[in-house]
Order: C-alpha cells, then structure tokens, then sequence
C-alpha cells in the first residue's frame, strides 16, 4: 500500500479510507443493514492487512455503537499511532435541547462522548458532519479550534455542504488564526459530480484534502440499473440521494459495465478507480460488508483508467440537483 499526504499536512493515510458506518450493533439508529461487532471486527482487520490505515465513522452511527465496535477493534488489531480515525459531530443524539448542531456546548460534549465510545484519548480528524445555520460560525470555529488545543483532535475536517459555507468557515479561520479546516467530505461519483463546479475546484486551490462519500452511489454502480439489494431496498437517507435523470444514470451504469467487461474486472472497481484518479481527490471512503468489497476497492487503486475509458464513464451525465446536504 502506497500512502499520501493528506491535503496540505504532514499526514500520511492511505489513498483509502474504510467507512465504518455498517459496523455498530444492529437495531440501534436508522441502518437496517448493520454489521454486529462479531461480523465487522474481520472487516476491520482485512482494512489494516491490507495496509488500510484510515477509519471513518461518526457519533450517528448507529446511536455511537460504530464508533464502540471500531474503537475496540482498532485497540485490539493496531497500535494507536498506526491508525488515522475519524469521527463526526452534528446530527442530534437525544431529544433534549443542544443535543445536536454545532454550539460550543454541543461539540464539547459530543467530542467527549466520542473519544468515550472509542477508547482513546484523541481523534486524528474531527469532522463537522453538516453546516449549522442556526449557530454563528464563529462560535463553531472557535469551539473546533479549543478541541484541538486541548488535545482531544489533531485535524479538524467538514461534510456536505455548499462550497460559499465552506469558504466562509476557511476564510473565518484564517481571520481569527484558529485552527483550519484540512479535509472536506463531499458526496461525489459518475452518478453525483455536481462538486465539480465548485467544492472540488475550491479545495484544489486551498490544498484542501477530499474524501469522497458513496464513491459507488450506494452500489447502484456495482449492479444492473433494475438490479436491487436489501440495502438499497431500505436505505432511507439514500433513496433522496438518485431520484432525478434516470436516463442518463441509467446510461452510466451500463457504460461501467461495458468499461468493466472489457477490462475483465468488476464493475465496482472500474467505478471507484475513476473517483481515485479525478483531480483533487485524496482517498475515497469504501463501504465493505462482504469479502470481495476491500480487495475490489485495493485492486481499483492501482487500475488505471484510460482517457477513452473516462470519456465513456463520463459521456452520459447530466447535472443533478445538489443531494447530501441534509
């Protein structure tokens, strides 16, 4: 396994990331398709033998059990300072007030359930999982800023949002000299590439790291257009995500399969190589509930896509409008 740097840091992680949100204790949250601690822990040992060095999840996660089953997974298979985790803060964990969003008081309190659940003293990257309208910036970034000053995150990272939010929580940053955003993660693949426009361009300028999510569009990519799986057929946040222009989607997913048939290998891996090599992408973050997942996202890595082969991915596409920001 090669390693990058990631954005304009010191840190080295693999062009890889293993998203843990399938792992966790199942009925626990709104994934019907979890993982129990027994069936993910082989999962996150297969990431780290194949030198996968970077875990991905988040304080929603199955009400926190992903971040209790990652945390003691990490501690028994890896060495602390081997591993980069992740986590995420913003989506409301109980009914009471401040709950939930991204007030001073919500982000000390979550980071230290957080850093609770996973057993360690501190997160390599703290993410905002979405913006907070309803809470200045100021106060949010300054909350961030104390985190890592305290020890508790070394990087602070954003999610889904418009590329005018991110640039005015950079540019307040800046203002104030608190700590930066490093690491934006958008949703984007051949389904979704409306970050083109301006979140990607955006990061590329600022030497921003890009972490993609449902690099293979929640595996519509990976299967027939009317094919389905138990996943899909009750993923609720992901039903909002393709419902428009389904002709030309349609017409993707069949040109990564003839793309795939050509080259002899899966489709999953012609589809995740062509987020890989776009401009200013650093590590997408791959899913993996069955075996052959993590050995198609490795082998995508090092399968080069020819300029014919992209231009056939890409040639169907239509704009969409922007979904992932909820």
């Amino acid at each position: 396994m090669r390693y990058v740097k990631f954005g304009k840091t010191g840190l080295e992680v693999s062009p890889l990331v293993l998203g843990c949100m399938t792992y966790g204790i199942p009925d626990r949250g709104n994934h019907a398709w979890t993982l129990d601690e027994e069936q993910s822990r082989p999962f996150i040992r297969k990431a780290l033998d194949l030198g996968i060095n970077f875990f991905d999840t988040a304080n929603a996660y199955s009400d926190g059990t992903s971040e209790e089953v990652v945390g003691r997974a990490l501690k028994d298979f890896a060495r602390r300072d081997e591993v980069v985790i992740a986590t995420k803060t913003f989506y409301r964990w109980g009914k009471g007030p401040n709950l939930g969003g991204l007030s001073r008081k919500a982000i000390f309190h979550s980071v230290d359930d957080s850093l609770s659940r996973l057993g360690t003293d501190y997160v390599d990257l703290l993410q905002i999982h979405r913006f907070d309208p309803t809470t200045p910036v100021e106060e949010t970034l300054e909350a961030l800023h104390d985190v890592v000053k305290a020890g508790k995150a070394r990087y602070i990272g954003a999610s889904s949002m418009h590329a005018w939010q991110f640039a005015k929580m950079v540019y307040t940053s800046r203002l104030h000299g608190w700590t930066e955003f490093v690491s934006m993660q958008d949703h984007y693949n051949l389904l979704q590439r409306e970050e083109e426009r301006e979140m990607i361009p955006f990061c590329v300028d600022q030497g921003i790291a890009v972490i993609p999510w449902s690099p293979l569009a929640r595996g519509r990519l990976t299967r027939d257009w009317d094919e389905t799986s138990f996943r899909q057929d009750n993923d609720v946040f992901g039903g909002t995500l393709y419902k428009a222009t389904e002709d030309s989607d349609r017409a993707i997913v069949e040109a990564v399969k003839a793309v795939a048939e050509r080259r002899g290998v899966p489709r999953a891996q012609v589809a995740l190589a062509w987020v890989a090599q776009r401009r200013g992408v650093t590590a997408p973050i791959v899913g993996a509930s069955k075996p052959q997942h993590l050995d198609d996202a490795v082998a995508a890595i090092e399968l080069k896509l020819s300029e014919e082969e992209i231009a056939t991915l890409e040639g169907a596409y239509a704009p969409h409008p922007v979904e992932g920001f909820q």
